[in-house]
Formats: C-alpha cells, structure tokens, sequence
C-alpha cells in the first residue's frame, strides 16, 4: 500500500532511495536545498517542498537520512522540527549513524508524538538504487511492521534490532569491523606488492578465493585502495570515531578490533 513519505536529506545516499520510493507508488515529499538536486528528484516524480515543515506536516512516515547527530538534531528538533510537526501517528526513521544517546535523548523530547526509530543502513549508493540495502531498525515493532513496506523499496533487508538505539549499535560494532578488514586488507595489499603482486592482480584473486571480505570486494570494486580511501575514508572515520566514543562511554574495550582500526595504513583516526 503507498504512503505518504517525508524525507529530508537527499544526498548521496538519501537521493536514490527517493528515486526508488517514487517508482515503488508512494508519494515523496522532499526536502532538499541544492537545486540540481531539486530539479532532479522533481523531474524523478517527488514532491520538491521549501523546508522541514512541509515535508513531515502530511507526511505518514518520514526518513532524515542526514550525516551527522547534529544534522539530526537540527532537522527533528525545534518548533518546526520533524517531531513538533508531524502528525502523532506518524513513524520517523533515522539512517544516520551516530550516537545511542542522541536518538534516545530526540525520543524523550516528543514522548506523545510521532514514533522515532533509529535504522542506519549498510550498503552503497549502488546498493540502493539497486535495492538490495539492508536497514536495521531499533524501537516498537508495531512501527518497525509499520514502516517494513516503505523501507522495502530501496532495501532488500529490513531486520528488527530490538529496543531503540539497538539498531545503532550493531551498526557501531558492524562499522568497526567493517574498518578492520578494510585495515587487514590493506597491510595483505603490501605484503602482495612486497611478493611481486599487483594490487588488481591480488583483489581479483582474494574475491575467489578463502581470504575473500566484504571489504575485499568493497575495495576492488572501488577500483583500489587509494580509491577506496578517498570515497570511503571520510565515513568510515566519523563511523569510527562513534564507535569509539559509545564504547568508552560504557567502558568496553575494542581490543583487537581497536588495534587493528588504529595500526593499519589507511588514515581513520
């Protein structure tokens, strides 16, 4: 059944996935500051609107697909934020990746109003156009049930976590160990080039072979590590640096999963 869907942060990622819920049938109502990025999701079949307000006041779910807790916070609280807005029946879905503490924190701001979820996803911009992203949800499953459909449209995993802020932490513990890896294929890289084999050469290899990751694979369809550095680095340090921050909040070590962060050639401190 098509909803009626607000969503505010059509970027890199948050532009495809409005493109995917338009041709699911559901009614997008966007807001989006850059005007080519207007233009395009207007001509894509959204709703193109001129703030926050716009898009939740109507809207039966809205999706803030933002990169950072302060973008969160900026967009869903205030008088004209997202939760003081929307009607009270209404689901909200976060993709941000950030801290526990603030989606728990926006929650209690708006205890009677619309329901907040937090739903980080895991996957690539390709991964949503071709609607194969996976979203994890933290809060009531009537509301996780109540979003699934809407979700389903660029994403072809939608999993229940448990509790809100759940879904937060297994994505903090997947991004910690999505880094190792990348940090693990990496220093193989070096000991392929110090064995007389090509970066390309050796990726190919690792992708059929038992040494195989996602991370592998993430970098050689990246087309290397500088590459993959360069496009990936800049998330993977803020998604680092959260884990990081809500782990030594609670006083858990990383361990090895922090040494390998830490000590590897790619720059994610």
């Amino acid at each position: 059944m098509s909803k009626v869907v607000g969503f505010i942060g059509a970027g890199q990622m948050g532009e495809p996935m409005v493109v995917r819920l338009v041709a699911a049938g559901h009614r997008a109502v966007v807001y989006a500051r850059q005007d080519a990025v207007r233009e395009r999701l207007r001509a894509a079949g959204a709703e193109v609107v001129d703030s926050v307000r716009e898009a939740a006041v109507s809207s039966e779910v809205i999706i803030a697909c933002l990169f950072s807790d302060h973008q969160l916070r900026e967009v869903l609280s205030g008088p004209d934020g997202v939760l003081a807005t929307a009607p009270a029946d209404a689901v909200v879905v976060s993709h941000t990746t950030g801290a526990v503490s603030t989606i728990t924190e926006l929650a209690a701001e708006r205890p009677d109003g619309p329901v907040l979820l937090d739903g980080p996803v895991s996957g690539s911009a390709d991964d949503i156009a071709a609607g194969r992203l996976t979203v994890l949800l933290g809060g009531p499953s009537v509301a996780v049930e109540a979003v699934r459909s809407v979700l389903s449209a660029y994403a072809s995993t939608v999993l229940a976590t448990g509790a809100l802020g759940s879904a937060l932490g297994v994505k903090l513990v997947n991004n910690a160990l999505f880094a190792a890896n990348a940090q693990l294929v990496a220093v193989a890289a070096d000991v392929g080039r110090q064995l007389g084999i090509e970066e390309g050469q050796l990726l190919a290899a690792l992708s059929v072979a038992s040494g195989n990751s996602y991370a592998a694979d993430s970098i050689r369809r990246t087309g290397g590590l500088a590459k993959f550095e360069k496009r990936a680095a800049p998330f993977l340090r803020k998604d680092v640096a959260a884990c990081l921050t809500a782990t030594a909040d609670l006083g858990i070590d990383l361990s090895g999963l922090g040494a390998a962060i830490a000590d590897g050639p790619l720059d994610l401190s």
